[in-house]
């Protein structure tokens, strides 16, 4: 490297350094000594080897670049503004404040160029893996010799936190597993934490570990070794059948005096007096603050002209593509633009009246190959449940190292994991991922679904053996207060579907909410099929909730019911019916898709003026009472369950038609 490269590349470097370190000062919050770090293989990696277009940050065969260190979010930020992205030196200077595009943690959706909100750690290592997935399948489905129009890479910086959290390792044990060469991440090794050294609780040997699940694996010794880091880059390229972890060795918060390779420079600003001395030791000018040198501008902006001219190559040979394969490039657009096929729900069968039914877990798994027929984007599979989650694509094979072109994914006993991975896929871009485990497991997904539901990601959950009614394995897998968990979580739609009908319609609902994730809460056991010649059409399920039941006259109560418990209520309301009291059944599969329906809609499906009004639920009674009010009944579970037959459970915990029908006789006589 001559000498007048080796200054532009310092004078970069600290360009970096000091825009991340003058905005934590000026928002007196932040995440310093990670960017002051890691900005030398920032660099390397952003104007060396990242194929990008800062005028088109949505570009379909982009590099991705995940910063699974989210803490660190100014050396993103530094990056994106240098390298010409729409993000002003303004919103620099706004870092963590209200409205601006440079939150303090990366936000998809709200910066250019941000691939991925990340911050909890651990989890953008996972989806660094979803995107590799996603390339991986796409790159074998559309890809012809001398056409290859899915070919980038899935670049990282993972942190000592990432490479502790345990998601970290669920994910890259997979990766190694299915062989994910075009998938690379740096490692920030630093080794501080916050609360001090990492050898205060972290003293494994990551290289041989990553080595034992089939990484590559490499160790560059001094972080600002540009050439080495270089040097290292370009052989995790070559090394196409690994996916690559290149540890650098980098100090936290480089260049301070007082505070390089401490705690006190990974979660505060340097303070002024540090900030001059910083400046001081890598001879950068006081002032102005956010100084940027027109040289290192100029420099970095070179990434526009580049990436146009990438797009323009890739633009090209899509071209050639279509005017070959014409059928395969009007699919390929359309999957990358999440357009689902005409007649693409052609296939879901309806299900004729059966008193026996089945369970709603096998429906499911009945529609969604129906949808799997039509719908190539679909894929997916579960935390090795499929057995019990009937989440696989009939009639195909495995995605495998070897089978890349296959949709069954087997994630292994990696629920959260799964879901992280999940979220990757769907972020890329041309897939819809779905994954299944039992419900009362959605605890070790919650973090990931939490994310999906942030970033508002089309992901699928096929959530089964949905209450007590699995019966003899007990409370460790009886939900209890899992339905409310979810349900508090924004963004994400719940569904419990009631019959084999409902279900169809639910999966038609997911397939088409594009402005989030969705749960389907399906049962082990079998419940009737209902014959809505007599009962409320199945498709009203979009709305949330309708009128299963209907009375002659204005109902003296209302019974509110989803999933197997529907049921019970259509039971107690014939009983009642007898006993002339006049009971409607209103069906509530999803409180989301109801909240969401016209005021007068609600109103007609729950009158104000009928206040008696019961729930039943085989679960925790937490949130029902704004549906019935406080003076109405919940019959459901505020206690754990037990290991028996599902009889004797439902008998035994009160969850039955006879708790429904003296529950409207005790409103009613109150």
């Amino acid at each position: 490297m001559n000498t007048q490269n080796a200054a532009i590349d310092e004078l970069c470097i600290n360009t970096i350094r000091f825009l991340s370190v003058d905005a934590v000062q000026q928002a007196n919050s932040g995440h310093p000594g990670m960017p002051m770090g890691a900005a030398p293989m920032a660099y390397v990696l952003w104007t060396k080897f990242l194929r990008h277009s800062p005028k088109n940050p949505g570009w379909p065969d982009r590099d991705r670049f995940v910063l699974s260190a989210g803490h660190g979010s100014m050396l993103l930020y530094s990056l994106l503004h240098l390298c010409g992205y729409d993000l002003s030196l303004d919103e620099i200077k706004n870092f963590r404040q209200w409205g601006s595009k440079t939150p303090g943690h990366p936000e998809y959706g709200d910066t250019p160029g941000v691939e991925t909100t990340t911050g909890p750690l651990g989890q953008g290592f996972a989806m660094g893996v979803g995107m590799a997935i996603a390339e991986r399948h796409l790159g074998a489905r559309f890809n012809k010799p001398g056409s290859e129009i899915v070919n980038h890479y899935t670049y990282g910086i993972v942190s000592d936190g990432d490479i502790m959290e345990g998601i970290s390792h669920e994910a890259a044990s997979l990766a190694g597993h299915l062989k994910l060469g075009k998938l690379i991440y740096l490692y920030d090794d630093n080794k501080i934490c916050i609360e001090g050294k990492c050898d205060l609780a972290f003293n494994d040997d990551t290289m041989k570990r990553f080595d034992s699940y089939g990484w590559d694996v490499q160790q560059v010794g001094d972080g600002n070794d540009l050439g080495a880091i270089e040097k290292a880059i370009e052989a995790a390229r070559s090394e196409t059948g690994k996916p690559s972890l290149i540890a650098v060795r980098t100090s936290l918060g480089f260049g301070s005096p007082n505070r390089q390779d401490t705690s006190k420079a990974h979660g505060e600003p340097l303070g002024i007096e540090e900030r001059e001395l910083t400046k001081e030791n890598l001879e950068w000018p006081q002032e102005p603050t956010f100084y940027i040198p027109e040289e290192a501008l100029a420099h970095f902006r070179k990434s526009i002209d580049k990436g146009l001219e990438l797009e323009e190559q890739w633009t090209e040979i899509l071209r050639s593509y279509n005017n070959e394969f014409p059928d395969l490039g009007e699919k390929f657009e359309k999957q990358l633009n999440g357009e689902l096929p005409p007649g693409w729900d052609g296939d879901i069968p309806e299900f004729p009246a059966d008193p026996k039914g089945k369970a709603t877990r096998v429906i499911s798994g009945q529609v969604l190959n129906a949808i799997a027929k039509n719908v190539q984007a679909l894929m997916g599979g579960s935390a090795d449940l499929a057995p019990s989650n009937k989440t696989m694509i009939d009639n195909e094979s495995s995605f495998q190292a070897d089978s890349p072109d296959l949709r069954n994914i087997h994630f292994g006993v990696r629920e959260f994991g799964m879901t992280a991975i999940l979220n990757g896929m769907a972020l890329h871009g041309g897939l819809i991922p779905y994954g299944g485990t039992f419900l009362v497991f959605s605890d070790y997904m919650r973090p990931a679904i939490r994310l999906a539901a942030l970033m508002k990601q089309h992901v699928i959950y096929v959530l089964t053996h949905d209450s007590i009614g699995l019966g003899e394995d007990g409370p460790t897998h009886q939900p209890i207060e899992h339905l409310a968990a979810l349900r508090a979580m924004p963004n994400l739609t719940v569904i419990r579907p009631a019959d084999a009908n409902e279900t169809a319609e639910a999966w038609r609902f997911a397939l088409k909410n594009t402005n989030g994730p969705t749960v389907l809460a399906l049962t082990r056991q079998s419940v009737p099929t209902l014959d809505r010649a007599v009962y409320g059409p199945a498709e009203n399920l979009h709305k949330g909730a309708y009128i299963l039941k209907d009375t002659e006259s204005t109902p003296n109560a209302i019974i509110l019911a989803n999933g197997s418990e529907i049921q019970l209520a259509l039971e107690a309301s014939e009983t009642l019916a007898r006993e002339n009291i006049a009971a409607r059944v209103v069906c509530m599969p999803s409180w989301e898709l109801f909240d969401m329906q016209p005021q007068d809609y609600r109103d007609s499906v729950l009158p104000v003026e009928v206040k008696n009004r019961v729930a039943i639920e085989a679960g925790t009674t937490q949130g029902w009472h704004k549906y019935v009010g406080m003076q109405g009944t919940v019959i459901g579970l505020d206690h754990f369950g037990a290991s028996a037959p599902m009889k004797d459970l439902f008998n035994n915990f009160g969850i039955t038609a006879e708790a429904v029908v003296q529950a409207v006789r005790s409103l009613i006589n109150r």
